[in-house]
């Protein structure tokens, strides 16, 4: 970019600045230009070299609408490459999707493990409340229950839901492939409009491919044959690849495989550049984003820099203000550092030994579950169990007795699972582990409603994002949980990639940045 001649620009433009504060002034004025010249005999900052000056580095205008791909924020209607990823449970609920979406980003709402009526209020209002705004909905894979996700790829047609973000998918479904499908039309320029856009959330090479390459020709064979999807449709759906966007997970809150990003999202994107290659030219290309430990403006200008076209922030988002989750917990994620994340038995992964990262500061729930895990794999039944143990587990753990606990949980499968009742029924084993879910379910339950009682017993799911991000924060506004509004902390974090982008630039050329001025500055919140 080509600097205003110095006659016209203003004396605060030509101002050289090689005292660290001002040498900050310069660079954080994002929207302009910056110069490293000398002048006079010295080096500084400054927006417009002065007439005579020596100009010895140049960094550009760094807005951080910059940041990622173009072509993302156009094709999602976004003003910034972020996305808030779902929080299950409506954690990522109906406030903090709106609050995001009216600040020109994209969020998803948390409907995994959501009743359908609740999720058919949430998506109803979030119609009515938005309108075009952009927003998604969560579709999560749930092979022991299909008729979840043909609920909630219902839900999201009825209410014209145009993004969904499917996740833990280990294969492609016929809902979501159904989802895809259904909003497959020709445009006027006879191309193939996708007016229903998947983002699929990956962790493996394998289940990136396929949402990388066009729907399973079986799959659609077969929604066409049942009349869910029109011959048009099945016959452009060798045009698109299943997926707009793929978010690489790495070491998230939850459900992960605790991949290192740096090691991941390189070797997802070869996978991307060889599917390219084989699908050919006439094959729309597929965004590529990064998640998992995103909580500092270091590590979303790392993910970008690492080539991704967007990031995706989870665990702080759970900390803010719109979050459908208990006060108490954001308190207790506000205190959180880097090392207070501990790995847990999952629920609904419980007997194959699947596990989620948790908070592990501040509750007892990753200890009480482990317990369970391993009563579950030493003894074939809760008739089996010591009396000490069963003492332990009815006194400290689930705090009322096994046979209560198993009439509740007979009562749930009875109306929601009837064949997992039918199999407890028979099999001690499995009746055993329905009854240690019951507790690990609930202990979500309870967090989220900030239940006093179990505070001991709460389920956070979380990553070393937050402590991160609490390290940033301390001693600034943002510290403080009643002032982390999801749509600032956005703002934060992305102005904050742009002006370490930035600097990393300047620092490629040669430049050194004063220390006081290395870093993006949050607000300090005032005296009194």
């Amino acid at each position: 970019m080509t600097a205003v001649p110095a006659r016209t620009a203003t004396p605060a433009a030509t101002a050289v600045h090689s005292d660290p504060e001002g040498v900050y002034r310069v660079l954080s004025l994002l929207e302009t230009p910056c110069h490293l010249v000398r002048s006079g005999g010295r080096a500084g900052m400054c927006h417009v070299p002065p007439q005579g000056a020596e100009v010895l580095a140049t960094a550009g205008a760094m807005p951080p609408e910059r940041l990622g791909s173009s072509d993302f924020l156009r094709r999602h209607g976004v003003r910034l490459p972020y996305m808030a990823g779902a929080m299950a449970g409506g954690i990522a609920g109906t406030r903090l999707v709106a609050a995001l979406s009216r600040a020109g980003l994209l969020a998803a709402f948390g409907a995994a493990g959501l009743p359908e009526a609740r999720i058919d209020a949430a998506l109803g209002e979030l119609a009515r409340q938005l309108g075009d705004r952009p927003y998604a909905c969560n579709l999560i894979h749930s092979p022991a229950a299909p008729h979840l996700e043909r609920i909630v790829v219902d839900l999201c047609l009825r209410h014209r839901v145009r993004c969904v973000e499917a996740s833990a998918f280990v294969r492609l479904t016929p809902e979501l492939v159904r989802y895809r499908l259904t909003g497959l039309r020709r445009d006027r320029a006879g191309g193939v409009r996708a007016e229903h856009v998947v983002i699929g959330k990956v962790s493996r090479e394998e289940t990136a491919e396929m949402f990388l390459r066009p729907a399973p020709e079986a799959l659609v064979r077969m929604l066409r044959d049942q009349g869910r999807v029109t011959a048009e449709q099945a016959g452009l759906a060798r045009a698109v690849p299943m997926a707009d966007a793929v978010t690489v997970e790495a070491d998230s809150g939850g459900h992960t495989d605790r991949r290192p990003l740096t090691v991941l999202l390189p070797a997802l994107a070869r996978v991307r550049s060889r599917v390219a290659r084989q699908c050919g030219d006439g094959m729309p290309p597929v965004h590529m984003g990064a998640a998992g430990g995103i909580g500092t403006p270091h590590a979303v200008a790392a993910a970008f820099a690492l080539g991704a076209d967007y990031v995706v922030t989870g665990s702080v988002n759970q900390a803010a203000v719109e979050a459908d989750t208990s006060e108490a917990v954001k308190r207790l994620l506000a205190q959180a550092g880097i090392a207070d994340y501990v790995m847990a038995p999952a629920a609904d992964m419980f007997e194959q030994g699947v596990q989620v990262q948790v908070l592990g500061r501040g509750t007892m729930f990753p200890a009480r579950a482990g317990l369970l895990y391993r009563l579950y794999h030493e003894h074939g039944g809760l008739d089996e169990l010591p009396d000490t143990e069963r003492q332990r587990l009815e006194k400290r753990v689930l705090r009322r007795s096994l046979d209560r606990t198993w009439q509740d949980t007979a009562a749930y499968l009875k109306e929601h699972h009837p064949d997992w009742l039918a199999r407890a029924e028979r099999d001690p084993k499995h009746r055993m582990a329905m009854v240690f879910r019951w507790y690990l379910g609930m202990t979500s339950r309870w967090a989220v409603t900030g239940a006093p009682d179990r505070a001991g017993d709460w389920q956070v799911w979380c990553g070393p994002a937050m402590g991160a991000f609490n390290a940033w924060t301390s001693g600034t506004a943002l510290a403080a949980p009643a002032r982390r509004e999801a749509a600032v902390m956005a703002e934060h974090l992305m102005r904050g990639a742009a002006y370490q982008t930035r600097t990393g630039h300047l620092r490629a050329t040669g430049v050194r940045i004063p220390t006081a001025g290395a870093e993006y500055r949050l607000p300090v919140e005032p005296a009194g």
